[in-house]
Parts: C-alpha cells; sequence; structure tokens
C-alpha cells in the first residue's frame, strides 16, 4: 500500500449534505446502541460463569476485562484509520467484528473461546466516534448538534438497556442466546449501514504510525490492567505497582515519539489546544462521576432486606429500575442541541455536570424505595444525556475536518478511562464499609452513600474545569 492515498473525485461537501441523510441518524444511533449493548450483555451470568465454564472465578473475570482493555486500544487506532482510510469503511469493519466476536462467543463452551470472542466485541468500541464523525461530513449544520447528541448519547442508552435485557435473556434461555441476539443485532446494523450509510469525505491517507500504536496500546493496557486488578492483586503489590510505572514510561514515550513522528497517530499538538484539553480531562472527571450511578444503583436493589436498607429484587428488576435513566439520556438530546445553540456547547456541559451533581446528592438520601431510585436515575441521565452531547460539538468546533474521528475517539476513550477509575475507587470503598448479615460481610449504606457523594464531587469539579472553556471556541 503507498504511504499516500489520492483521494477519490468527489461532489462538493455542501452539495452531498442535501442529499439522502433521512435514515442516517438512527442507523447511526442503532449501531452505537448494538455496540454499548457489550458493556452490560454478560453481567448477569458473570457469577454462574465458573459453573458453566468449569473454570475458577478469578479466571472467568476476564471475559469483562478482556473487552475493557481491547476497547481501549481499539478506540483511538479506529478512529485514526478512519480519517485515513475512509469512516464508514472502518465503521463496517468495527461492526463486522462485532459480529464475529458474538459468534464466537456464542459458540464458546470453555473459558478461553469465551475471551476471544469478547476482545472481538470489545474492538468495536469505535463504532460511536466514528458515527459521529460521518454526521460531521453528510449532516446540515442545523441538523448536526442534535444528531451527534443522540449519537454520543447511545453510549449511555446501550449499556442501561441491555441490563434488563440481558437478565431477562439469561433468566428464559441458554446463556448462549445472549452471544446470538447481539450477532443478529449487528448484522442488522451492519447491513443497515452498507445498504444506507453513504462513503463519507475523501479520506486523508497517509501513513499509518505503527509505532506510536503499539506503544500507546500498551501503555493503556498496563495502565487499564493494573485500575481493575488492583484491588484483587494488592494496590501496593509489586505487579501492580510495575503496571502503573510502566504505563507512565510508556506514555512518556509514547508522547515523545508523537511529537516528531510526521504522521502521528494522535495530534497531540491539537489535542494541547485548550478546547480540546480541557474538553477531555472534563471527560475523564465526567466518566467518572456518572459511572457511580451504575454501580450503586443495582447493587442497592439486589442486596437483601436484611440489611434494612436494601430491596432484595433479581437482576432482572434492577435492570428494569436502570433502563429509563438510560431512555432520558436519549430523549435530553435534542435539548442538549437546543441548548448548545444558543448559549453554547461549554453551558451545555456545565449544565449536564450540575444536574447529575443535584442527582447524585437526591440519591445520597433517596435510596429506600423503587421509585426513589427511578427518580434519582432519571435525573441522572438527563445531566448525562446534556453532557454527553456537548462533548462531540466542544470537539469538532476545535478540530480540523481530516482529525475528527481521531479526536472524537480520543474523547470516548477519556471516558472509558474515567469510568474504569470510578469503578476502581467505587470497589475501595465498597471494600472498607461493610456489614455483617448472616455471617456475609455485604456493603453497608455508607459506603454507597460515600460512592455517592464522590461521585457529586467529581461532577462538580467537571463543572469547574468546564468553566475554563472558550466562551465563543474559535474554529482552525
Amino acid at each position: 500500500m503507498s504511504d499516500v492515498l489520492v483521494a477519490p473525485p468527489h461532489e462538493p461537501q455542501q452539495e452531498r449534505r442535501r442529499e439522502g441523510t433521512g435514515p442516517l441518524v438512527p442507523i447511526l444511533a442503532f449501531a452505537g446502541i448494538v455496540t454499548s449493548l457489550m458493556q452490560t450483555l454478560i453481567v448477569p451470568v458473570v457469577p454462574e460463569l465458573p459453573r458453566l465454564l468449569s473454570a475458577d472465578a478469578a479466571d472467568t473475570i476476564w471475559a469483562v476485562t478482556a473487552t475493557l482493555l481491547a476497547a481501549a486500544v481499539a478506540t483511538p487506532i479506529i478512529g485514526r484509520l478512519g480519517d485515513m482510510y475512509g469512516k464508514r469503511r472502518m465503521l463496517l469493519v468495527s461492526i463486522g467484528l462485532l459480529v464475529a466476536g458474538s459468534a464466537v462467543a456464542g459458540l464458546s463452551t470453555t473459558l478461553v473461546p469465551l475471551i476471544a470472542g469478547r476482545v472481538l466485541q470489545g474492538l468495536a468500541a469505535g463504532v460511536v466516534p466514528l458515527g459521529i464523525s460521518i454526521m460531521r461530513d453528510e449532516l446540515p449544520q442545523e441538523r448536526l448538534g442534535s444528531a451527534t447528541a443522540v449519537m454520543s448519547a447511545s453510549l449511555g442508552v446501550g449499556g442501561a438497556i441491555g441490563l434488563p435485557v440481558a437478565a431477562f435473556l439469561a433468566e428464559g434461555t441458554d446463556w448462549h442466546m445472549l452471544f446470538w441476539t447481539s450477532a443478529v443485532l449487528g448484522a442488522v446494523a451492519f447491513v443497515l449501514v452498507l445498504l444506507r450509510v453513504p462513503v463519507s469525505s475523501a479520506p486523508a491517507g497517509g501513513r499509518f504510525d505503527l509505532p506510536g500504536a503499539v506503544a500507546l496500546s500498551a501503555a493503556l493496557i498496563a495502565l487499564l490492567l493494573a485500575i481493575s486488578k488492583g484491588a484483587s492483586w494488592g494496590w501496593g503489590a509489586p505487579l501492580t505497582v510495575g503496571l502503573f510505572a510502566g504505563a507512565l514510561v510508556l506514555f512518556l514515550g509514547w508522547g515523545w515519539w508523537e511529537l516528531r513522528t510526521h504522521a502521528p497517530l494522535v495530534d497531540l499538538r491539537t489535542t494541547a489546544h485548550r478546547q480540546v484539553l480541557l474538553t477531555n480531562l472534563a471527560s475523564i472527571i465526567f466518566g467518572f462521576a456518572m459511572f457511580a450511578m451504575s454501580l450503586v444503583l443495582p447493587q442497592l436493589l439486589q442486596l437483601p432486606a436484611a440489611t434494612g436498607f436494601g430491596l432484595g429484587r433479581s437482576m432482572l428488576v434492577a435492570g428494569l429500575v436502570m433502563a429509563p435513566m438510560g431512555l432520558v439520556m436519549m430523549a435530553m438530546a435534542p435539548v442538549s442541541a437546543r441548548i448548545t445553540r444558543t448559549a453554547g456547547p461549554r453551558v451545555t456541559l456545565m449544565a449536564g455536570a450540575a444536574v447529575v451533581a443535584l442527582a447524585y446528592g437526591l440519591g445520597t438520601v433517596l435510596m429506600t424505595e423503587i421509585w426513589q431510585l427511578v427518580l434519582v436515575g432519571a435525573i441522572s441521565g438527563a445531566g448525562v444525556g446534556l453532557a454527553y452531547g456537548a462533548m462531540p460539538a466542544l470537539i469538532m468546533e476545535a478540530v480540523p475536518r481530516s482529525e475528527t474521528a481521531a479526536a472524537n475517539s480520543l474523547n470516548t476513550l477519556m471516558r472509558s478511562i474515567g469510568t474504569s477509575v470510578s469503578s476502581a475507587v467505587a470497589g475501595v470503598v465498597i471494600a472498607q464499609f461493610t456489614i455483617t448479615v448472616g455471617g456475609v460481610d455485604l456493603p453497608s449504606q455508607t459506603a454507597f452513600r460515600l460512592v455517592l457523594g464522590i461521585g457529586a464531587g467529581a461532577a462538580l469539579v467537571a463543572l469547574g474545569i468546564a468553566a475554563f472553556l472558550p466562551r465563543r471556541p474559535r474554529t482552525p
């Protein structure tokens, strides 16, 4: 393959934007929801995997961790490849990997093929940032804000509605149906994209930064592995400390290389611009904040009533209580776009962070009835919907069109890192505050209140960071 791809002749961008964009938004949003289902798809069967696969419990958790690591590696790489060789092409590749991974997992009867399938599913994580980038190329300006807000919200929607769907399938059918269902949904998304999503603007071409991709992948794997496994290995264990130190060295080396190579995987000079840098920093903190609700609500619902505050409900009920949170996220997309049009994405992000902080504050006192948890979750979903709609708008206003997919992918990765750190911190807090019921140590109500309080504080920090964003962003 030559180092530089020659762009084929194509009609002017504005002319292309007037035609054939009707089904574009629902198709891309559907693809985003299907991809984000992978976050919660396996949750209902995780406790049963040791029995189902005749494996150790410590090993079966890799069915979750492997997807997290694969997604972190794939997101920035697929974004850059989309800018270079075509966003629609890489979107189809990503969905194809999801279908293949679902089929491998659906056929698995032992742990190794299941983990392999989950890795392939994780490699599809670039679907949402690629979809946002295609929207920027194809949609007129008046539709772009609401469309990207819907696409960005699909990250949360899939995760929220995936839990009750997965719980229903796990309780009523063979567990393999979880993966065959995702395979069918992925195949539908693939066909829809193939038939109705147009080829976007001419790819930029160029040479792929393989050393940068390898270094960034190794750094992310080391960091996220240390975060996700640190609690079980011990935060002071040599392996955990070594992974953190290795991640730091790799990130420094990767940054040195990216600043000196001619065609970097991530243009660090662009990401150092005030608007991009602050948006990504706010995304990490906000990702940390928003995930706290997803950790607390299911546990409150499923803990036994003997604790004095648990509701003793099934996984299916817990999923149904979480579902409104995802639906509200999607419903807030046009509201997010409207605020962005009138006041700017900076104000939208600040409003979303404030609403999430309010929801968590309410959650510390409203946690004894199902309707209270539904209310708190819905308010939290409203805040997340506002903020998630603003983030791609902030990124796209500050980067050239040729770097849209890479920049949006990096922003998505920042949110994922925030959620991973949130999970680790919540795990530490919950482990420190327990009560004994029937001879079993369970999380205490104080632990959940503290986690929600930390989440509220993180949301306020994200609000403070957003306040320093430029009031009137300048497009390069």
